[in-house]
């Protein structure tokens, strides 16, 4: 594993965890030149999930993606990383419901704002605002008021 710090190829693992669900393991390591900890995450390489765009093109899933959306959404808000981590294995675990390995971008948007609703208001109608791609400030209020 290359250190995210110096870029030595050479570490060494201090402690490995499975996840709650079994799905991947967590490891802490050490680099072996410059002494920093890092963490990686290790998953089983799969048929990849697909998703579909709005415009109809079709691209993999991407886990990272979903995440920074939800980042930018709760930006300054009392929200924490593990929480926001529960909300992407939630849309994952849609994916692995689906038996053709594809899902619409418009359901998976649809689940993550309905469980940001209840977490955070705010960060909900950040994330409505971009998701929804409001024209005008008439969209935007009628949103706000539902």
């Amino acid at each position: 594993m290359t250190c995210p710090f110096c870029g030595h190829r050479e570490d060494r693992v201090i402690d490995s965890r499975e996840s709650k669900e079994g799905e991947s393991i967590r490891r802490r390591r050490q680099c072996l030149a410059c002494e920093r900890r890092f963490t990686t995450y290790e998953r089983c390489d799969e048929v990849p999930y697909m998703v579909i765009k709005k415009d109809g093109r079709r691209e993999q899933f991407d886990r990272q993606k979903v995440l920074n959306g939800l980042l930018r959404a709760c930006e300054k808000r009392p929200v924490s990383m593990a929480r926001l981590a529960e909300l992407v294995d939630e849309v994952e675990s849609l994916l692995l419901e689906t038996s053709d390995r594809e899902l619409a971008t418009t359901l998976i948007g649809e689940k993550l704002m309905e469980r940001l609703r209840s977490l955070d208001k705010i960060a909900y109608v950040r994330f409505a605002s971009v998701y929804r791609d409001f024209q005008d400030v008439e969209e935007f209020l009628r949103e706000l008021k539902t």
